[in-house]
Order: structure tokens, then C-alpha cells, then sequence
């Protein structure tokens, strides 16, 4: 692992190592920390944050976010991991497993988006493979529980207006469809599952199926650990933000494989959180699927959602659209341990931004959700350290953006919601992405009395 992961103070790697693309940029800062013009009164930090650097126009306004936003104010080690594209195909993706391992060390991580490469990536980047999604990868190396938020401005319009506080939804991303076997058939015949137990004993036979013609089939899964992973992941996380927690599933169609997330989520509810859910005076329930949807549309907010596989994948772009923009929704990794996460915004790396930026011309990317990253990162490793500072700090940042937006400054991506895309002028309704970033300085510079 020490062949990949840097201390900031010691990127030293040139620019034409990150220069196999022309849709990468290299790292605007190599220099040393102690090069670096800081303010003396920083926050200091004890414990070190993984930093996995990311790609196109997501890295760009990275570290603008990083230099003028966080280490101007706060004085923190971060284990830095390139996760731009080129740099994980020179390292045959072994920095995003290096990556990982560094998160498992150091409890902390906060992540730019990265590009997932499809055929023509392979093509653009000249890569020797196509490489798997990095987040998968690192999801399947620490395990927990995805969380998305939505970040609330009150004068982005809601397509759901009841929505006044934020619903976050737990996905549990293992298993199920995502990992199911499915096929084709062409003549009539029986479908059949078999399990064969692993001790040599008996088998046992499933008819699932008598094909009079042709028709489709499929075979999925999950498992207790995983199942438990995810139950503790929720609870805790419910736990931290003082809410209730829903779990939903269709048990009464799903009998047995359903019935097992219900069974398994209250088995743990009652040995493990019951009375500090109690204490909090919040509470765990399990709805079934239908039920629950129509609960979330008629609430006003405030509770934790989860959400097995394909539930997740579908409710959360839901709501994300329901409350606004997916330029406004965080998405945080919560390892069973309740004490490791990941930080990283929800959206990708913005591509189409970017290749407006290679020609030259200004753009209005939204960077909150990349702020947000950093913030929830630096929030968790203040609680773990008891560092009431950087809690305050994190919060202090968040509040900025929400307010400079409320102010009426804000992306084009914000201004369409309010006025309509077709409607937006530069200037008029919204600002570029250089302009709203420095209006974010300035504001935090006046919130922490600089």
C-alpha cells in the first residue's frame, strides 16, 4: 500500500503523469504544505482523512474546494489516493483497493466522483481494461450501507412541497437483483433451484416452474452477514441523526426471503438499540413497500429509510428529484462498526461541464454536494477525536452554502429550478462556477470572523 498512498505534504508526482487524457487535469497544487501561504489559527486535526482524488470537472472544483475552503481553516494530514482514471489503470486499480485499506485504517474518507468507463471511455483513455466502477470496489471491501440525504434551500422549489425536512434512505447495495441469474427460455420444460449443502448432506429441490413454452427465470440471493451488516449500519445511522428508522420490504408476498430482512432487523433491534432508541424517544418500524411509499409522500421529513437493493437504487434518484436537484444530495458510506465512513457527493463527474471547460469556457457547476463531502468527512473524524471545533467548523460550512444559495446566489442547475433552464441569464439568475465558489469563501471568511 505504501507504493500508492501519499501524505499531501508529499505529492510530488508530475503533471504528465496525469496527462494520458486530455479530459483529466492534473493536480493544480504539487507543492509542499510548508510552501503553502496558511492562516497561523488553524483547526487542528490529530487524526488523519483519506482524500481519493477523482475525475474532469468534479477534480477541478475538488481543489479549489480543498485548498481555499478546508486547509486554509482546518490543519488536518490527508492520506491522498489519486482515483483519477489514468492513475488507476497505471496502478491496475490497485490504488482503489489501496484506498480502501487506508479507510479501514484511518476510520475517515472523503471522495471526489470518479469516472466508471464503458466502452468508449476504454477507447478515450486508452485503458488496458474496462475497470470496474471504484465505488463498488471500495463498497465491497469496507461493506455497510449507503446513505443519501438531500441538502435543504428554501428557495429551491420541492416537486413534493410537504417535504420540508430532509428523508434519507439507507440502500442496502448487496445482492438481490444486482447479483441475480436470470435467462431465456425457449421450450417447455421445469425450472428448478437446488441447494447443495456444503457438509455433504442431502440436497434440497425447489420446483419453481413448469414452462408450457418458452418464458424468462431467475435465481437471486443475499446473506445473513450482509443482511446484519446492513441492519447495524441503520440503526446506528438512525441513532446518530436522532430519527426514526423505517425498514420496508413486500414479506407478505416474499414470505421467506423478505421475511428474513424483517426477522433479522428486529432480532437486532431488540438485543441491540432498543433502549437507546428509547432514550432518544425515536423508534423502528417495518412497513411493507406499497404502505411506506405512501407514507414518505404524505410526511414532512426527518426519519431514515431503509431500503433493500433494488428499493434503494429506485426511491432514491425519487428523491432526489422530489426534493430539488441531485446537485443537492449527500451520499455517505456507513461501515457496520457505526466508526468508518465514506464521504462523496451522489452526482458523477460532470463531463459535459468539462468538456466545456477544455474549450476555454466558463461553466455553472454545482459544487455543494463536493463541499458537502469534505463536511460530513471532517464532521465524523471531529466526533470520533472530540473535536468540538472541526464539528463546528463542518457545520459552519454547510450552513454557508445553504445560505448563499438562499441568498440568491446559486448554479444554473438551482436557477433552472426556479425559473426554468430556458429562462436562466448569466448574472441575472445565476453565476458561474469561479463566482459562486469565491462567494462561498467570502461568506465563510465573515461566518468565522476572518
Amino acid at each position: 500500500m505504501a507504493g500508492y498512498l501519499k501524505v499531501l505534504s508529499s505529492l510530488t508526482r508530475s503533471a504528465a503523469t496525469l496527462s494520458k487524457s486530455p479530459a483529466v487535469l492534473a493536480p493544480a497544487s504539487c507543492q509542499s504544505l510548508q510552501q503553502r501561504n496558511y492562516a497561523d489559527k488553524r483547526i487542528k486535526v490529530a487524526k488523519p482523512v483519506v482524500e481519493m482524488d477523482g475525475d474532469e470537472m468534479t477534480r477541478i472544483i475538488w481543489e479549489f474546494i480543498k485548498e481555499k475552503l478546508i486547509l486554509n481553516n482546518v490543519d488536518v494530514e490527508l492520506k491522498y489516493f489519486d482515483l483519477g482514471l489514468p492513475y488507476r489503470d497505471q496502478t491496475d486499480d490497485q490504488v482503489t483497493i489501496d484506498c480502501a485499506l487506508a479507510t479501514q485504517k484511518y476510520n475517515v474518507a472523503v471522495k471526489c466522483a470518479t469516472i466508471t468507463p464503458d466502452e468508449a471511455r476504454v477507447e478515450e483513455f486508452k485503458l488496458k481494461k474496462m475497470w470496474k466502477s471504484p465505488n463498488g470496489t471500495i463498497r465491497n471491501i469496507l461493506g455497510g450501507t449507503v446513505f443519501r440525504e438531500p441538502i435543504i434551500c428554501k428557495n429551491i422549489p420541492r416537486l413534493v412541497p410537504g417535504w420540508t425536512q430532509p428523508i434519507t434512505i439507507g440502500r442496502h447495495a448487496y445482492g438481490d437483483q444486482y447479483k441475480a441469474t436470470d435467462f431465456v427460455v425457449s421450450q417447455p420444460g421445469k425450472f428448478k433451484m437446488v441447494f447443495s449443502p456444503a457438509d455433504g448432506s442431502k440436497a434440497k429441490e425447489w420446483e419453481v416452474f413448469d414452462f408450457p413454452g418458452g418464458g424468462c427465470g431467475m435465481g437471486m440471493y443475499n446473506t445473513d452477514e450482509s443482511i446484519t451488516g446492513f441492519a447495524h449500519s441503520c440503526f446506528q445511522y438512525a441513532i446518530q441523526k436522532k430519527w426514526p428508522l423505517y425498514m420496508s420490504t413486500k414479506n407478505t408476498i416474499l414470505k421467506a426471503y423478505d421475511g428474513r430482512f424483517k426477522d433479522i432487523f428486529q432480532d437486532i433491534f431488540e438485543k441491540n438499540y432498543k433502549p437507546e432508541f428509547d432514550k432518544l424517544k425515536i423508534w423502528y418500524e417495518h412497513r411493507l413497500i406499497d404502505d411506506m411509499v405512501a407514507q414518505v409522500l404524505k410526511s414532512s421529513g426527518a426519519f431514515v429509510w431503509a431500503c433493500k437493493n433494488y428499493d434503494g437504487d429506485v426511491q432514491s434518484d425519487i428523491l432526489a428529484q422530489g426534493f430539488g436537484s441531485l446537485g443537492l444530495m449527500t451520499s455517505v458510506l456507513v461501515c457496520p462498526d457505526g466508526k468508518t465512513i465514506e464521504a462523496e457527493a451522489a452526482h458523477g463527474t460532470v463531463t459535459r461541464h468539462y468538456r466545456e471547460h477544455q474549450k476555454g469556457r466558463p461553466t455553472s457547476t454545482n459544487p455543494i454536494a463536493s463541499i458537502f463531502a469534505w463536511t460530513k468527512g471532517l464532521e465524523h473524524r471531529g466526533k470520533l477525536d472530540g473535536n468540538p471545533d472541526l464539528i463546528k467548523f463542518s457545520q459552519t460550512l454547510e450552513r454557508v452554502c445553504v445560505e448563499t444559495v438562499e441568498s440568491g446566489v446559486m448554479t444554473k442547475d438551482l436557477a433552472g429550478c426556479i425559473h426554468g433552464l430556458a429562462n436562466c441569464k448569466l448574472n441575472e439568475h445565476y453565476v458561474n462556477t469561479t463566482d459562486f465558489l469565491d462567494a462561498i469563501k467570502t461568506n465563510l471568511d465573515k461566518a468565522l470572523g476572518k
